[in-house]
Parts: C-alpha cells; structure tokens; sequence
C-alpha cells in the first residue's frame, strides 16, 4: 500500500505546477492533500477528480484558505469530515477514510507564525488533539494520521534549529508534545523508522535561497498506530519537480490493499 501526503498550497495552483500530471505515475493507492484553498465547487476540471480514485474534500468555509482533500483507489465504507469541533471544522483540517479496521487521515494542524493568537489556537489545538489520539488509540483501530503538522520534532527535522527555537514550530512546547506524542502514547513517526538521516525536509521558506540551499523542516508526517510499525517498508521525499513549498512524502507500507482496489 502506497500512502502520499502533500501539502500543496493551492490545490490550483499545484496542477499548474503538474502535480496532477505526476500523481498517476506514482501508483498511490492514497493521497492526502492539505492546504487546498478553494471550495469544491470552484473545482470543475476534471484533473481535481483524478481517474480511478475516489476523491472527498472537506473544505473551509473562509475561501481560499485551509481545507483539506483524501483520494483512494479503493472505496472506503465510510468518509468522515471533521473533529466534531466547530471552530476547527469550519476551518476544513480533518477527513478521514476507513477501510476495514484501518484509518487514513488527512490532517493539517494550525500554524502559529501569524502571531500570538493563532500560537493560543495551536495550543488549543494540541491539547484537544492529544486527547483525542488517546481516545482512537484504544479503539481497537489502526491509523495512518497524513498531513502537515507544523512541527519540527528533533533538531535533526531542520537545518537552523539554533535560530528557531523561539519560533513558531519549534517552540519547546511543541517539541515537548511531539515527544510525548511518540515517546509516552502508543504512536510512531512512520519516516524515521526507515530514515534516520539527517537533512530529510518537507518544507522551504519561499524566502531566499532555501530551496537551493536546502535550508528546510520536515513538518509533514505520517504518523502511525504502534501496531504498524513494523508494515512500513520505505520512505521517501520527492524533490525531482516542485508543485509546492512542502514536497510529496510517499511511505510504502506492507498492508493488505482495501478490497477494490486496483492493483
């Protein structure tokens, strides 16, 4: 099973960039897309609803901005769009798809680098989402959690760590969450079990050269139920071609592809 996850900054202006051109080729089975900035009616090209998937989209009601998208080859027996939380719902940031007894979430966690406002509703964020991963990791379920989390986990995750711990996505606070997060409860940051090496980004400042020079933060996750530790099988960043500032992370998993699924 071939699980990608993107945030693409514009789902129009991503298939601009030939994402939709490149998504074929790769052979997903799912792809999860955040940040997609437009309402599903404003989709109307055919190339927003890829051939052979089945595609959902839970937007944002503020136009352009947010919103978040999950594409599967296999149909899944249910689709659901939010947390239950009004004041993060409206802002488009949770879908997920389950197969079975496994969940595929696509995931974009707020940003705090507006301001100290939105640093309080990450916060808030953070502290209502670990008690929900508690809640889903005793539900006898297994999840793959795809998204943009706007953490930099480990100074390894970015290439200034010196110069941003008192920023936004690498705070002391945030970084004490994503420890507890893999380190006290019961999940697993699929990438680094395959890939311990350094200078491993998602994500470059628009900002001068930081693309070319690699200057990054890897803030983009798959993170998983302990249970599938052991199913993931490779990793990988794609920076061949740009269709956004954060870059495809595709993780291969040995898990049995959902019935329906094209093969």
């Amino acid at each position: 099973m071939r699980i990608i996850t993107l945030n693409v900054n514009g789902i129009r202006a991503a298939e601009r960039k030939g994402f939709f051109a490149w998504l074929p080729r790769q052979q997903a089975d799912i792809v999860c897309l955040q940040e997609t900035k437009a309402q599903t009616e404003q989709l109307k090209s055919s190339a927003f609803w890829p051939e052979n998937y089945h595609c959902y989209y839970h937007d944002a009601e503020k136009k352009g901005y947010s919103g978040v998208a999950l594409y599967s080859k296999a149909e899944p027996d249910n689709v659901i769009e939010g947390l239950g939380w009004p004041d993060v719902d409206k802002e488009g940031r949770y879908l997920e798809a389950q197969f079975g007894k496994l969940s595929v979430i696509s995931l974009y966690l707020p940003s705090g680098t507006s301001g100290e406002e939105r640093q309080a509703v990450k916060f808030d964020f953070l502290d209502r989402f670990m008690r929900y991963l508690q809640k889903l990791a005793t539900n006898g379920r297994d999840y793959i959690i795809c998204g943009d989390w706007n953490i930099a986990h480990k100074k390894i995750d970015l290439k200034n760590w010196r110069g941003n711990q008192n920023h936004s996505g690498f705070l002391p606070e945030e970084r004490a969450w994503m420890d507890r997060l893999f380190q006290q409860e019961p999940w697993v940051d699929a990438f680094r079990i395959v890939n311990q090496d350094p200078e491993q980004y998602t994500w470059w400042s628009n900002r001068g050269q930081a693309w070319a020079k690699n200057v990054g933060w890897r803030i983009d996750y798959q993170v998983i139920s302990e249970r599938l530790k052991d199913k993931v099988k490779s990793a990988q960043i794609y920076k061949a071609e740009r269709f956004s500032d954060h870059a495809p992370l595709i993780i291969d998993y040995d898990l049995p592809l959902p019935p329906g699924t094209d093969t």
